[in-house]
């Protein structure tokens, strides 16, 4: 049978077209979209520099990535994750990632914690990584928090020891004050960074049992203990040992005043420490939170950096991969030195800047627990609302109970508890 020309330029066509229809499929599978929040120029610095690793070791993947700010990242995320996901996303553990899991927004990620022996590199992350039995992070770096100081204005002030208990700490602020140096700097218009404060005393007072009761709504906010964490913090305000004006400043408006020598401490996570001056690394020490009631045993914030990939998302193939190449040793190094954080991956070497090695021996000394943070351990309406109440509360410190029925009145509405 002979097929004629018009025939076989027509199937021609077709199978090119065919072809090319096939081809723009590949393309657009082996394109990889991820949306990655960061905190300053060395935060997005190592993201990049890991990105364009993996772009090495795949040349058939074409990588598009958005970087955000992470404040920003935080109101867009919701949105991004119900419309039009991208393949990999940046979060937190914990309650927060237990949110988008719950509501199905997050892949189950059981077959890659076992494909790649994830539950030995991440033992210690695990739980936080879990939700319902099931992982949906791949955990890459968790970092201490603690008191961040100048050692100089310490010695300024003839302060000859890091403060071990709450009388010490007490002591040292009183010196500071009388050298003519605000003792703790605080960025209050970031209102996480009071959440911290929140924390600490609450861990210190009452124990890491209590406040994630707490965290999880089963203490009434008018409970004789939540109002002793304010009372407590309402001493170091009417004793003027915060920076004036606190809630004025972000976090980076905060610390140029550690920087230029007008404070002498604050407390952050050691995540920050990617970000400081060369002449500032040499002067800068780094101490657990003070001891408040040595009968309550020692609890920690360490809040745990992860990646996601998206239910919606496109390419989950390539995202699976992207997951796999960032959860080996030898990343987790290389991202936990850029974030100013420690690797997540135990089979990563220690830490050997000074400030993260403090950090490790803070986390892996502690007794008492380990916390995710205020924001990230509670459902986030009821930790917003906490949140503008320190803000409130810094405002006025006067206001403690009013703020706390406030507060009570959200989490019954809430919990319905």
């Amino acid at each position: 049978m002979r097929i004629q020309p018009r025939t076989l330029l027509a199937a021609v066509a077709l199978a090119a077209a065919t072809l090319a229809g096939s081809v723009a499929t590949e393309a657009q599978a082996d394109t990889l979209e991820m949306n990655i929040a960061f905190k300053g120029a060395s935060q997005r610095a190592v993201w990049t520099d890991v990105i364009d690793q993996f772009k090495k070791a795949h040349p058939g993947t074409d990588v598009k990535v958005s970087f955000v700010d992470e404040e920003a990242y935080k109101v867009q995320l919701p949105a991004w994750l119900t419309t039009a996901p991208p393949d990999i996303v940046n979060w937190h553990d914990g309650e927060r990632m237990a949110y988008y899991a719950k509501r199905g927004l997050f892949e189950d990620l059981s077959s890659d914690w076992a494909k790649n022996n994830w539950d030995s590199m991440y033992a210690s992350t695990k739980e936080a990584s879990t939700y319902m039995g099931k992982p949906y992070a791949a955990p890459t770096v968790y970092y201490a928090w603690g008191m961040f100081y100048r050692k100089d204005l310490f010695d300024k002030a003839g302060i000859t020891s890091e403060p071990k208990t709450w009388n010490e700490f007490l002591d040292a602020s009183k010196k500071l004050k009388a050298a003519g140096i605000t003792p703790i700097a605080v960025g209050g218009r970031d209102a996480w960074t009071l959440a911290g404060w929140f924390d600490y005393l609450d861990l210190r007072l009452n124990g890491n049992a209590f406040h994630q009761k707490l965290m999880a709504g089963e203490v009434p906010y008018t409970d004789p203990r939540v109002k002793k964490v304010y009372t407590t913090w309402k001493q170091l305000i009417d004793d003027g040992y915060f920076i004036d004006n606190s809630l004025s400043y972000d976090l980076d408006a905060a610390q140029p005043f550690l920087f230029q020598g007008k404070a002498a401490m604050m407390l952050m996570g050691t995540f920050i420490t990617g970000g400081f001056p060369p002449n500032m690394k040499p002067v800068m020490g780094f101490f657990r939170f003070p001891i408040i009631d040595p009968n309550v045993p020692t609890a920690e914030d360490g809040p745990v950096e992860s990646l996601h990939i998206p239910s919606k998302a496109k390419n989950k193939a390539a995202a699976h991969a992207f997951l796999a190449f960032t959860q080996t040793p030898e990343i987790g190094d290389k991202l936990a030195k850029g974030l100013g954080s420690l690797s997540a991956n135990s089979k990563s070497p220690e830490p050997d800047d000074p400030i993260s090695k403090i950090g490790f021996q803070i986390l892996s000394s502690t007794r008492g627990g380990i916390a995710q943070f205020y924001d990230r351990d509670m459902t986030k309406e009821m930790a917003d609302e906490g949140m503008k109440g320190m803000q409130q509360f810094v405002a006025d410190p006067t206001k403690i109970d009013s703020i706390l029925a406030q507060l009570e009145d959200t989490r019954k509405r809430i919990y319905k508890k």
